[in-house]
């Protein structure tokens, strides 16, 4: 997409932005009263069966500075443990290491969480506060993805809110006649050799280290 004008787009788009809320709720109206009510504090027996069915949840976060990251973790349905109607505990499996999530949690002590059923259009998003723990009496109840983890994002919820599927359904997510073909994007090996500008790489590189890294993915 070429930019507005000189510059990037975000600069140019921003300096005629919403400036408040004010404005804002102008553009689009006032919530249904039933958008409003089915919000939350703590899960009923129907939003901890959800919680069991998921398998993908994105893990919103910040740090102290205001720089978000979204992070994805998965697992067998039911990885992701209820603890009782106001706590959720996520394992946090064998990764890459930079531990960007759990670094803004320790730092801000927040965390919000989108659990995701696939093949279903239904999505909970829970929000609260967070902490990092490496309890093992917690850890050794968390081993849905091979064993107990190094550490578990504890989440004190304060918000419960199951969204409407418009978004999935929009997005034929789960519809494969018309997910677009495999060659239209690149490769996951494509875009990370990209993006480690190291020229003395090859993509059978990265391939083989992708294959390596999902074998033992949980050691």
């Amino acid at each position: 997409m070429t930019p507005l004008l000189a510059g990037s787009a975000f600069d140019s788009l921003r300096t005629d932005a919403v400036r408040d809320q004010e404005a804002l709720r102008r553009a689009y109206g006032s919530p249904s009263d039933a958008a409003v009510r089915k919000q939350m504090t703590e899960l009923t027996e129907q939003t901890q069966r959800l919680i069991g069915c998921s398998s993908l949840v994105l893990i919103a976060s910040v740090d102290t500075e205001g720089q978000c990251d979204v992070s994805p973790r998965g697992g067998p349905p039911g990885f992701a443990a209820v603890l009782d109607a106001r706590t959720v505990a996520i394992p946090d499996a064998t990764g890459n290491k930079r531990l960007d999530t759990l670094q803004n949690v320790v730092a801000t002590g927040r965390a919000g969480l989108l659990f995701i059923i696939p093949g279903r259009t239904t999505t909970l998003r829970v929000n609260g506060r967070a902490c990092v723990s490496t309890r093992p009496q917690l850890l050794s109840q968390l081993t849905a993805v091979g064993k107990p983890p190094a550490s578990a994002l504890v989440l004190g919820i304060e918000e419960v809110y199951p969204h409407c599927p418009k978004s999935l359904l929009r997005s034929a997510a789960w519809k494969p006649e018309q997910w677009l073909p495999a060659d239209a994007q690149p490769s996951s090996a494509e875009v990370t050799l990209a993006q480690l500008r190291m020229p003395e790489l090859t993509i059978a590189d990265v391939e083989q280290a992708e294959a390596d890294s999902l074998k033992y993915r949980y050691e």
